[in-house]
């Protein structure tokens, strides 16, 4: 079984806790634990989740069982193309501030439908509807620009991560990011989660990948 409310982990701990919850999920060895009373009677009196998630929607991205994570492990905030909004903000506030969560991860995900839409508004002025509008207005302003000598699927690739990286930035310009950060009591990584081969690759705040876990 695995331990709903482990003790407290630092934020390097807890993204190892996370790249090996996702090797044994590519592998198909996965703990994923059936519910079990005590668990739930646990949790019931407290949540200790040791990360926070920043995600897209799509349901074929759920962070549980791609990061092979228990119940109570992952405070999961879900919203399509992983945007930030006053929302997402408030709900991250919360995470890092009431909870203590070290780690928060942005993680977005190839072929993102919402990425696709967005490419589509600012490389063709292609429109949407006009709420799925509202979310397309917060991505695209962090994507490149269209390169014709890239292929279709590369920009995408790029647009992705490009993605995840600016909803990093918004993270770290406010007061309270910045406050976070300064006293090392978070740490912020983002990653892409591949479709095709369920692996999550991290990198942190920055024009390059720092790193491919």
């Amino acid at each position: 079984m695995i331990d709903p409310m482990p003790g407290r982990l630092d934020a390097d701990e807890v993204l190892t806790r996370l790249i090996d919850g996702n090797a044994r999920f590519i592998r198909g060895t996965a703990r994923f634990p059936t519910v079990q009373k005590e668990v739930l009677a646990e949790l019931a009196k407290e949540q200790r989740p040791s990360a926070t998630i920043i995600g897209c929607s799509d349901s074929r991205v759920p962070p549980e069982l791609v990061f092979d994570a228990g119940f109570g492990e992952l405070f999961v905030i879900r919203v399509a193309g992983n945007i930030i909004s006053p929302e997402i903000m408030g709900s991250l506030q919360y995470a890092t501030l009431h909870l203590q969560t070290p780690l928060v991860v942005v993680l977005g995900h190839s072929d993102c439908g919402a990425v696709h839409a967005a490419t589509a508004l600012k490389w063709y002025g292609v429109k949407s509807a006009r709420r799925i509008s509202d979310v397309l207005d917060r991505i695209t302003p962090g994507l490149p620009d269209r390169d014709p000598l890239l292929a279709p699927a590369k920009q995408i690739h790029d647009a992705v991560e490009a993605n995840v990286r600016w909803s990093m930035d918004q993270l770290l310009q406010t007061p309270e990011g910045r406050a976070r950060m300064a006293e090392g009591a978070m740490k912020l990584v983002g990653g892409v989660y591949h479709l095709t081969t369920g692996r999550v690759e991290f990198f942190a705040s920055g024009p390059s990948p720092a790193a491919d876990c």
